[in-house]
């Protein structure tokens, strides 16, 4: 697999996730030495003429007027890790450790943060040796920077706390020893320039978004083959109706709708002889609800990918001018708004997927489909629970859609007085992720045994080749069984990519 440059340029979702996900090794760029060396030489030359300035020679925070000896500045730094490394709860998983490992690195290649060259190259070779330091999941408020996770992070590189090194928890030390990588010593600013960042919610949201992306595709091929299995028309897709409110989420929606929906021997059974005059909402506004998720995802994902190339720690180092300038680009604020957008957007997916799978089951409803698609409804219950679980999934998702970001709890002393609840909004929006994706699943599993129904009668080729797929994976209900294990194998697919093939 071809290693990811490093050079502080924005990185591509798909790069993210080689690395984070597939195991991809990380490189340098080698134009991004000077730029580093550059800013570093900044920040010692000012330590040589004995001036101060906040975070090198200070302290931080609210004690940011104290200034700090030359002999104690190691110590400092030091310190500064140590004291932030108080996150709490599960750790986070190894790849989105990882996702946190390349973000880091790769924003201190852009030369702006006054750190050697030692540092970034510490970040990369853990990152290549699978030196994964334990983060706790929760402790940050995403405002000077997600402090306590990047903390952990830190601790890590000094070969303290714990990591995860071959599958094996261990001492950092160790796991540094055995990989042949000395332990970093943070000189003046190096500290800082390690926690004051928002590579954390940035990590956890940006994986978070990259299963989401995947799933709203999905969701139009669930929507499809419900669509047919209920004997719907796919009149409401035509393109002319899409061009007159010309959303580009809503057009991709609906032409991917229109492609999935092709040549259906079931839609020329009832297209001449159907009293119905229209569909209900839930499929005939599928590529409207389904394309505005479509948009808002579209937006996470630009924002996700600017902030993967973003100077995000304080103060910032321009060689250029040699000058040292405070700031606020630590701030979460961007992120959190647009991963609590994310969430909303899933949400809604999930809310219009849990009205397809009750028309599929509710026999007032289900265009003569059997009872909660039970081969021997009454005896057996067939998908009735299925529904249940997709609306305790869908009920979660919208308690935990309530935006993160318009909380703010004042800290540090009064300092940071305005936060972003960044790695909430992240933590929340892997949550809904996880719920989605088992409801869509539920969708899936439902929409396959409606169409078992329609035989003889074949649906749309594509929405053929998508029930096949589901087949693989589990079978026809002629009877009522566990379906707990079959959701789960259904979600495991969707979160592998093992359905892409027939997403379209």
């Amino acid at each position: 697999m071809k290693k990811v440059e490093l050079d502080g340029r924005a990185l591509a979702l798909e790069e993210i996730v080689a690395v984070a996900v597939d195991g991809c090794e990380v490189a340098i760029g080698v134009g991004a030495y000077p730029r580093i060396e550059a800013s570093r030489r900044v920040v010692e030359e000012l330590l040589a003429r004995g001036e101060t300035a906040y975070g090198i020679n200070t302290g931080f925070g609210k004690l940011s007027d104290v200034r700090i000896a030359p002999d104690e500045l190691e110590a400092l730094q030091r310190n500064l890790v140590r004291s932030h490394s108080c996150g709490v709860g599960e750790p986070l998983p190894e790849d989105e450790v990882r996702a946190m490992l390349l973000l880091r690195a790769n924003v201190l290649t852009k030369g702006l943060s006054g750190v050697r060259p030692v540092v970034v190259e510490t970040l990369a070779a853990m990152l290549n040796a699978r030196v994964h330091p334990v983060v706790p999941a929760r402790g940050s408020v995403g405002a000077s920077g997600d402090l306590a996770p990047l903390a952990h992070l830190a601790l890590g590189m000094m070969g303290e706390g714990e990591v995860l090194f071959q599958g094996e928890r261990m001492a950092a030390a160790t796991a540094l020893e055995r990989a042949g990588i000395a332990p970093l010593r943070p000189g003046a600013k190096e500290g800082l320039a390690l926690l004051n960042g928002t590579q954390a919610m940035c990590a956890v949201g940006g994986l978070a978004l990259a299963r989401a992306l995947r799933v709203v595709e999905l969701f139009d091929v669930a929507g499809a083959m419900s669509l047919e299995a209920l004997r719907g028309t796919p009149a409401a897709f035509d393109a002319r109706i899409h061009a007159a409110r010309p959303h580009a989420g809503q057009m991709a929606a609906a032409d991917h709708l229109r492609f999935l929906l092709e040549d259906s021997e079931i839609r020329e059974s009832h297209r001449h002889n159907d009293p119905r005059v229209q569909d209900a909402y839930c499929l005939r506004c599928m590529p409207q609800v389904h394309g505005a998720a479509r948009g808002a995802l579209m937006h996470v994902r630009e924002v996700i990918e600017i902030e993967s190339g973003a100077a995000t720690d304080n103060p910032l180092i321009f060689a250029d001018g040699a000058e040292i300038i405070s700031g606020g680009n630590f701030h979460g604020a961007p992120l959190a708004l647009a991963l609590d957008y994310a969430a909303i957007a899933l949400t809604d997916l999930m809310s219009i997927s849990e009205r397809r799978i009750d028309r599929l089951i509710n026999p007032d409803i289900n265009e003569g489909l059997p009872a909660f698609l039970s081969p021997h409804a009454g005896v057996s219950s067939g998908l009735m629970i299925a529904h249940v679980a997709a609306a305790a999934l869908l009920n979660e998702a919208k308690v935990l859609a309530h935006p993160a970001s318009v909380d703010s709890v004042p800290t540090s002393g009064g300092k940071e007085d305005h936060v972003s609840m960044g790695m909430t909004a992240a933590l929340k929006l892997r949550q809904i992720v996880a719920n989605a994706e088992h409801a869509l699943a539920i969708e899936l599993m439902a929409a396959a045994q409606g169409l078992e129904y329609r035989l003889p009668l074949k649906p749309a080729r594509e929405v053929g080749r998508a029930a096949a797929a589901v087949r693989e994976v589990v079978a026809p209900l002629t009877e009522d069984r566990v379906l707990a294990g079959d959701i789960e194998r259904l979600a495991g697919e969707i979160r592998e990519g093992g359905f892409d093939g027939w997403r379209g």
